[in-house]
């Protein structure tokens, strides 16, 4: 009897694991949890109506990801990323998105591309509404949703990687007037290219999407970031 209770929770604790990464991100995302701060495990179970268990293992998982650091008898904090590094992967997110779109554009079908614009429709909503809460999730499966189309393994496994370690950054930048609506726009041709199989055109405009990102990032800065910009690239 004993055995059978155990084979129910093992299965029901994994697979909130992947909804408690979301959350964190989430939260990370919208600005509730900033670079420096801690994770509060038992609050963050009780939101979700679950143990600490998978809490915790969501938050290994993302210390594996960049994200969160483990401090020993501390517990887990949001990683601080600097400017420079910031920076550098907007760069490097450049080169790999537009080469994604490429990859998507030689065979993505009518049905994929349709969700896509669904994804786009959805952010115009919360640009109507002006939440960037339910905008920035729809961005980042958006970029997800591309990157798994291009098929190519390496790509799927780094792309994660990198996005983790902006999720501080990209939200400041669409808090700036008018930057939602930009950035859709940018969605939007992008799935237009797609749409219509031109592969270099849906390359070029994914990479100037992120540079566009990279941009907006920039005029999101304080004086005292952009300070540390300039120390950093010393």
């Amino acid at each position: 009897m004993a055995e059978a209770a155990h084979a129910e929770r093992v299965p029901r604790t994994t697979s909130f694991v992947p909804l408690v990464r979301a959350e964190i991100e989430r939260l990370i995302g919208v600005g509730e949890l900033v670079g420096g701060s801690r994770v509060n495990e038992s609050a963050l179970a009780s939101l979700l109506g679950i143990s600490r268990g998978p809490v915790r293992e969501a938050c290994r998982e993302l210390v594996n990801t960049g994200l969160l650091q483990n401090e020993m008898n501390r517990g887990f904090f949001v990683r601080e990323v600097t400017v420079k590094q910031a920076l550098d992967i907007y760069d490097l997110r450049a080169t790999l998105f537009g080469m994604a779109a490429r990859l998507a554009a030689s065979g993505a079908g009518k049905a994929w591309i349709d969700a896509m614009a669904g994804l786009v429709a959805g952010m115009d909503g919360a640009i109507g509404r002006n939440d960037v809460g339910a905008y920035y999730p729809l961005n980042v499966r958006f970029h997800q949703a591309l990157m798994e189309a291009a098929g190519n393994y390496k790509l799927g496994q780094l792309w994660p990687l990198l996005e983790a370690e902006l999720h501080l950054f990209r939200r400041r930048a669409l808090v700036l007037e008018g930057a939602m609506r930009n950035s859709n726009e940018e969605h939007r041709a992008i799935v237009e290219a797609l749409r219509t199989a031109r592969r270099d055109l849906a390359g070029r405009l994914a990479e100037r999407h992120i540079a566009a990102g990279k941009a907006r990032f920039l005029l999101s800065l304080d004086g005292r970031a952009v300070g540390d910009r300039r120390s950093d690239n010393c």
